[in-house]
């Protein structure tokens, strides 16, 4: 299974997987919009790939299957601040 990767220029570390390369059909015209003009990255071989480095690969595979796209975004970013209230709430207990 061929799949070709874009990223977008509007969002830093979001990507679109497509089984076409350069057919944006399947996509909708809202996330295209929100995603911006898709920059090619590669193409790839699903079924020679054991892992993906961000994105659950048999995710990947069920989404290009059923929807024609997979979309990659970014893991939320840590509130550090409450992360170290419950770390020193934590200490303070034990």
């Amino acid at each position: 299974m061929l799949c070709s990767i874009y990223k977008s220029p509007k969002k830093d570390n979001t990507y679109l997987y497509i089984n076409n390369k350069d057919d944006f059909s399947p996509v909708p015209d809202a996330l295209l919009k929100t995603f911006g003009t898709p920059q090619f990255v590669m193409v790839i071989k699903l079924d020679e790939r054991h892992k993906l480095a961000q994105a659950d690969i048999e995710k990947v595979k069920v989404e290009l299957k059923g929807n024609g796209y997979y979309l990659q975004v970014p893991p939320p970013v840590p509130n550090l601040l409450e992360q170290y209230k419950a770390d020193k709430a934590a200490s303070s207990k034990g």
